[in-house]
């Protein structure tokens, strides 16, 4: 094992992860799956849409980002003085891909042969940019088109309508790819200083899984990062306005061209931005627990709905823990917006009376481990979420300890402090009238 490695060692999932520090800063995680065809490759970077006011020390002013750009960079990247960079990966029998969130960019690819190749060439064009005035306008014509075409995607809509109503000031509540307006004043120096900050190997991470030898992947990443010359960077300063406890705006109602109206309820959770690692982590886990528990598909109130056709099988809740936001969100297509709503709040209201037997919830904990430990069988499952959380301060490999340490008492205690009704808000799309 080489000298800048430490081997991470879990005995509950029996997964052995090699760790790398790689110069100047980077960190790359191989984790060895023997026997494995596919072999998967994410480099990720700590720079997503709701990162468009920061400073890096020792810098006193702030840069302020018209939004879109992380996204817009993301696109870029992928064209080069060569061409497409995704013709080239499928020459190498590759299939190549990348995402931008809220808090991160990934460039990732997955193949059966030729790693060694796909693994320097995606390197090389993460770190390889090529902005020029022609293609940063050529790129804003095409971008601009998929923003409008998202303005008549139904589920995409109901999502930003109701984040618009949650946060007031957060940036989280504005659309990843930013609008026509804000990306129209993006530039080739914009875009460059964006990525000499964001994409500095010290705000990166890069994680592999498949039949390797993480010593011969280690060699190969710290050669090609050798011959770049990257000078330290100091620390990046990212600054979010402060955030009311209150809303923004109880309800959306917004018509498109749909068969069935869709609803989201979504609650705005003011704790979790105090929240850090492992505790971070943990409130993640109860309030999974908890929603699972409430509107999951092995309870009675689901199968309810279902009998009295409110909802379809894609009615669901889901829980989002970040550094400094975080929400809870129910919901999907229904015949009846305002009755699931009610009974959505009303659910919630009866738990809060009744609380959480210990069965119910012992119950919950083994179906969220098992969910977990089986998709530890996806290379993309694994790649993907333990640089989300590392990129929060906290370890995918943890989740089975800290499950363990949760109790029904914890779960209760959040039904109040999360799922308060004075932060709730609606959004609602309905069937387009004119149609």
């Amino acid at each position: 094992m080489a000298d800048n490695c430490r081997l991470i060692e879990n005995r509950e999932l029996q997964e052995s992860l090699y760790h790398y520090r790689i110069s100047p800063g980077m960190d790359l995680y191989v984790l060895p799956r023997p026997g494995y065809q596919k072999k998967y490759a994410v480099f990720s970077t700590r720079f997503g849409s709701i990162d468009n006011c920061f400073r890096v020390e020792p810098e006193k002013d702030l840069t302020i980002l018209p939004d879109g750009v992380a996204h817009f960079l993301e696109h870029k990247l992928f064209e080069d003085e060569q061409g497409n960079v995704f013709d080239r990966f499928a020459a190498l029998g590759a299939s190549a891909n990348a995402y931008t969130s809220f808090t991160q960019t990934a460039y990732l690819f997955s193949c059966t042969a030729n790693f060694e190749q796909n693994l320097t060439q995606l390197m090389d064009f993460v770190q390889d940019p090529y902005f020029t005035d022609q293609t940063v306008q050529k790129e804003q014509g095409i971008i601009g088109q998929e923003i409008k075409m998202y303005e008549d995607h139904p589920h995409w809509q109901v999502f930003f309508n109701l984040l618009a109503g949650l946060y007031c000031e957060h940036p989280v509540r504005n659309d990843i790819a930013g609008t026509v307006e804000s990306i129209s004043k993006i530039t080739p120096d914009l875009l460059h200083r964006c990525y000499n900050t964001f994409y500095h190997p010290s705000n990166m991470a890069l994680f592999i899984i498949g039949d390797i030898n993480p010593d011969d992947v280690g060699s190969q990443v710290e050669d090609n990062m050798a011959d770049r010359n990257y000078k330290p960077l100091g620390t990046i300063v990212r600054s979010y306005p402060d955030e009311p406890d209150m809303i923004n705006q109880e309800r959306t109602v917004q018509e498109l061209v749909v068969s069935e109206p869709i609803i989201y309820v979504g609650f705005k959770d003011m704790v979790v931005g105090k929240l850090q690692g492992r505790d971070l982590m943990r409130r993640e886990i109860l309030m999974e627990l908890l929603l699972d528990i409430l509107f999951g598909s092995s309870e009675e109130l689901y199968n309810e709905l279902y009998r009295e056709d409110l909802i379809d099988e894609n009615f669901g809740s889901e829980y989002t823990a970040e550094i400094n936001y975080g929400y809870s969100m129910i919901g999907g297509e229904t015949s009846d917006p305002e009755k699931l709503y009610r009974r959505i709040m009303a659910a919630i209201s009866q738990v809060r009376k009744t609380g959480i037997s210990k069965e119910q919830f012992e119950r919950h904990r083994r179906k969220v481990l098992g969910g977990y430990i089986r998709r530890f069988n996806s290379l993309e499952f694994i790649a993907n979420n333990f640089l989300a959380y590392r990129f929060r301060g906290t370890d995918l490999f943890q989740l089975p300890s800290v499950l363990h340490e949760t109790n029904r008492e914890e779960a209760m205690a959040l039904i109040d402090e999360n799922l308060d009704p004075a932060r709730h808000a609606v959004s609602i799309i309905m069937p387009d009238s004119n149609f």
